[in-house]
């Protein structure tokens, strides 16, 4: 091959120069926030009316029910969970079922986090100190035929319970964890009947108590597979329950990310802006490409200006609508379209730790605003005396 002219190579090597240049600049140069700083204006509680109504309910039908089965977000594991649900119905058998398995990440990261949850929550394991009556740990994604293995596990408990009035089950969780959408499917796959429970896109659709549906034949029906199941198993479908207040401002914002709390209770550009700080953690490159022209950035206002951009979410004369865009990008993750990762730390120190919290005494949000003013005043008084806050204690 014949060696091109001198001015020719060196227009090669300028090229070869910016683009490596560009390289660096948008993809090793970019150093995502390592830390979320959350405003202390965030509303920490999300405790409503027919929350404490539905617990005090739990609490008059416990008696009367065989098993309970407990929904939490597979993207919010640690968070989800939620330990007035543990305390109210602790004394009675319990499947804890982990949702939305299919908007979480790939393999093997997923399988990795399913086993160290796993080995946390079953009575086998010397970890799990929250709930010995713990049979089961499953993860559930939208596709059907997953409920399948559920549902046998159901029954076969049903059989244990051994009673010829069949078994009851209550469905709990925190709000919009999946429950209401369990119990149909559970129902579609056990009686091939259609969906007996209203389901929604945001928290709050079950207020009430609903009246108890039959997901499994009666022996007396003679299908098969309702052998030993007395007149059937029947769940009962309950309100989302939150917790009275949020210690950690950030689990707020995880909470709101996922959809357990009403859309506009935190601020759409903080959770969007919370969002990028994952999505920057994980891989820009799920959104840099598509919205900002190749370009990773932690600027919550330029990322959706890009979003606006793309998007068509502009007001009269071409202005960009950065709270349209960030409604947009939010729901755009709720539906796996903009990266599938998990937003807890999941191992057996963190769940350990959430273990030990949720042993405090539960705080009302005044105790809890006392609290933390208490605290304040104590830090800024170290702070005029020149004590370092390390040093406390």
């Amino acid at each position: 091959m014949a060696t091109p002219p001198a001015s020719a190579a060196a227009t090669v090597a300028n090229a070869v120069a910016k683009t490596a240049t560009v390289f660096t600049t948008s993809t090793t140069g970019f150093t995502p926030r390592t830390t979320f700083e959350v405003s202390s204006s965030v509303t920490r509680s999300y405790f409503l009316g027919h929350h404490n109504a539905a617990l005090a309910k739990m609490r008059q039908t416990i008696s009367n029910v065989g098993l309970i089965i407990e929904c939490r977000d597979f993207r919010i594991p640690v968070t989800s969970w939620n330990p007035l649900l543990e305390r109210t119905l602790a004394e009675r058998p319990r499947i804890i079922v982990y949702t939305h398995r299919d908007l979480g990440p790939p393999k093997p990261q997923a399988t990795r986090i399913m086993s160290t949850l796993r080995d946390f929550h079953l009575p086998s394991s010397s970890s799990n100190t929250t709930n010995t009556n713990t049979k089961a740990v499953l993860f559930l994604s939208n596709e059907p035929q997953t409920h399948t293995p559920l549902l046998a596990t159901i029954k076969s408990l049903a059989r244990e319970h051994d009673s010829l009035t069949g078994l009851r089950a209550l469905v709990v969780g925190m709000p919009n964890a999946g429950k209401s959408t369990l119990l149909n499917r559970l129902r579609a796959r056990g009686m091939n009947l259609p969906k007996a429970a209203k389901t929604g896109a945001q928290p709050g659709v079950t207020r009430k108590f609903g009246t108890p549906v039959r997901i499994a034949p009666g022996e007396s029906t003679l299908l098969p597979g309702s052998e030993g199941l007395g007149e059937g198993v029947f769940i009962v479908d309950t309100p989302g329950v939150f917790i009275p207040y949020v210690a950690k401002p950030e689990d707020m914002l995880k909470m709101a990310l996922v959809g357990c709390v009403k859309d506009g209770l935190v601020p759409a550009m903080t959770v969007a802006d919370y969002l990028l700080y994952h999505l920057n953690r994980v891989d820009p490159g799920i959104y840099q490409d598509k919205f900002c022209k190749g370009e990773a950035t932690n600027d919550v206002h330029e990322f959706l200006k890009g979003v606006a951009l793309r998007t068509g979410k502009l007001r009269k004369g071409g202005e960009v609508s950065l709270e349209g865009a960030a409604e947009w990008v939010v729901q755009e993750w709720r539906r796996g379209g903009l990266g599938k990762f998990v937003l807890d730390e999941v191992s057996e120190g963190t769940l350990r730790e959430a273990v030990r919290a949720a042993e405090e005494p539960a705080l009302s949000m005044n105790q809890a605003r006392k609290k933390e003013k208490e605290g304040r005043k104590v830090r800024n008084e170290m702070k005029r005396l020149g004590i370092s806050p390390s040093a406390e204690g």
